[in-house]
């Protein structure tokens, strides 16, 4: 399936000549190249355009030529203006037909959503997904087999960046969480503890403007209650993909989804544990797409990447999957953790979830 279609019918409904893209997810998605140089920047240094008859991508004469050589196929044209005498915006607005959008500020266009266009998944953007999430699994499992109960989170952080780094993956969220910060913050930021009796490792890690979230726990010597909490947000995790699945199906909306989950954490026996965490929602050229609410109305699109984060005071299960119309797939798994098979809440669906490594 190409974006073409999409974008044409985009075109078509806001009586628009073109739509601009220099986000870098936005940039990603349309061209499949990577605009950033400054990755503290919201703005990347290039813009794709489409205008019906094919990509067009600004840039200043920096960065001109590597882009045509390393980031762009042979067939996207390629503007460049010098970087002393102009900007990004305003060359936009010189080269584009109009009128246009853009999904950042240049003067005269409209503001484009742009999260709304890159929903669903393309076939070939869910292969993408299935590699790269497959490598991130790999590379988070990999740190945390082989990390110490005295390791610093800083320490466990770097290595997790590290493993990633190495193939090509950006880490924007790497958080680590030993025994004693994880029960008392939901986002735990590393800091220089040891890990102590458990630690939760989760990232958000992308490559090409796809972006995947995974947790994985690990157990020294953990307290009790420590699997018996996992395994309810697990069932809080299957329900929230159960859920996904038939609300998509039948048109539903984000807030649809949170009902199920809110009645999930309640059947558990977690009532309004909810409230304490983002409980995650849409995933793909976004860490989130969007996130869900108890009123969000964002349409549950399928195919899509979802990854839902439950949290059950000290612990988490969170993967990203691909749900369809027929199924689930994990996609952030290496088939090498261990699993168990949880049942969802109100839904005939059984599910295998990534469970606590003993070490």
């Amino acid at each position: 399936m190409s974006l073409t279609p999409r974008l044409d019918a985009y075109l078509d409904s806001e009586d628009l000549a073109a739509v601009w893209f220099a986000r870098p997810n936005g940039f990603a998605w349309l061209t499949g190249g990577d605009n950033v140089v400054d990755r503290g920047g919201d703005i990347g240094v290039a813009a794709a355009g489409y205008d019906g008859d094919g990509i067009t991508v600004v840039t200043n004469s920096i960065e001109g030529r590597r882009l045509r050589e390393e980031e762009l196929a042979d067939d996207v044209e390629v503007e460049t203006y010098a970087w002393y005498e102009s900007d990004l915006a305003a060359t936009v607005a010189d080269v584009s037909p109009a009128p246009a959008a853009a999904d950042f500020d240049v003067p005269g266009f409209d503001s484009v959503d742009a999260s709304a266009l890159r929903q669903p998944l393309t076939e070939r953007q869910r292969e993408r997904y299935r590699t790269l999430s497959a490598e991130v699994a790999e590379a988070v499992e990999t740190v945390a087999r082989r990390v110490e109960s005295t390791d610093t989170e800083r320490d466990v952080a770097a290595a997790l960046r590290g493993e990633l780094s190495e193939a090509g993956i950006d880490s924007p969220v790497a958080l680590v969480g030993g025994a004693e910060r994880a029960q008392r913050y939901r986002h735990y930021t590393p800091q220089a503890e040891p890990l102590g009796e458990y630690a939760l490792l989760s990232v958000t890690a992308g490559r090409d403007g796809l972006y995947t979230s995974c947790t994985r726990t690990i157990a020294f010597d953990a307290p009790d209650w420590l699997r018996e909490r996992t395994r309810a947000a697990m069932r809080v995790e299957a329900t929230a993909l159960a859920a996904t699945r038939a609300v998509g199906r039948d048109s539903g909306t984000a807030g649809d989804v949170f009902e199920a989950i809110q009645r999930a954490y309640d059947a558990v026996g977690w009532d309004g544990e909810w409230r304490n965490h983002h409980q995650g929602g849409a995933a793909g050229y976004a860490g989130r797409e969007w996130i869900a609410t108890p009123d969000g109305d964002q349409p549950v699109v399928l195919p899509q990447g979802y990854a839902w984060n439950p949290t059950v005071r000290g612990a988490k299960s969170e993967d990203t999957h691909l749900v369809t119309a027929d199924g689930i797939e994990l996609l952030s798994g290496t088939g090498e953790w261990p699993t168990q098979r949880v049942e969802a809440v109100g839904y005939d669906c059984e599910l295998p979830r990534h469970g606590v490594l003993q070490r």
